[in-house]
């Protein structure tokens, strides 16, 4: 599957908000989003007046690099959140909550979803028991997450540890850090998902 290998602080600036794409980092004084909030190149600084369907596509780009997905992907997710019944949008956001490399950043044992992804597709976690290596995987309410024995003296994973106090564990999620081990008590409600998205104009970008 392709990725972007370039400069993660540059799709920050080029969206114009902070996608916390680096963990800690984009916490601290040098977050390259904090001293320089315009977009890269040499018209960065310009002000452009945006179209109705710019700002729509801007909205579905910012939303797919949060969670690290291409296009394809990430479509084949809207069309399941538009089969559902209730309010589109608000599935889609659930379904990509719902995902294993998502939950595992989530719970503090990755510094951001990259690096969950990561830990995931290398064999460090179990689901309910079961070693699972596929980030997509769609984790339920009552689903335990844990770090595998073997991996939890990685220093990348204690250290994410130490510093989850600085974004916090969702109110839906249990966290035993003892034994690294995660719970879904239930999926978050609208109002609990604190991303700086408006997940409507998605929907009516791919409506059109």
């Amino acid at each position: 599957m392709a990725r972007y290998n370039e400069s993660l602080c540059r799709l920050c600036r080029g969206e114009g908000s902070k996608l916390f794409l680096k963990g800690d980092r984009c916490y601290t004084e040098k977050c390259a989003f904090e001293r320089r909030n315009y977009a890269p190149g040499e018209h960065g600084q310009l002000r452009r007046k945006k179209s109705d369907y710019g700002i729509q596509l801007r909205e579905k780009q910012r939303l797919k690099r949060i969670f690290g997905l291409v296009e394809n992907t990430f479509r084949r997710y809207f069309e399941e959140a538009e089969r559902r019944k209730g309010v589109t949008g608000t599935h889609l956001l659930l379904l990509l909550e719902q995902r294993l490399d998502n939950m595992v950043y989530r719970l503090g044992f990755a510094n951001s979803r990259n690096e969950a992804r990561q830990l995931v597709l290398h064999n460090h976690f179990t689901v309910n028991g079961r070693k699972v290596n596929i980030p997509s995987y769609l984790v339920r309410v009552g689903d335990a997450i844990q770090v595998k024995e073997k991996s939890r003296s990685m220093t990348r994973i204690i250290e994410a540890m130490e510093t989850v106090a600085r974004r916090g564990v969702p109110q839906w999620l249990e966290l035993d850090k003892t034994n690294f081990l995660g719970k879904v008590k239930v999926l978050p409600t609208r109002e609990e998902l604190t991303m700086p998205i408006q997940e409507q104009l998605v929907v009516e970008f791919y409506s059109k």
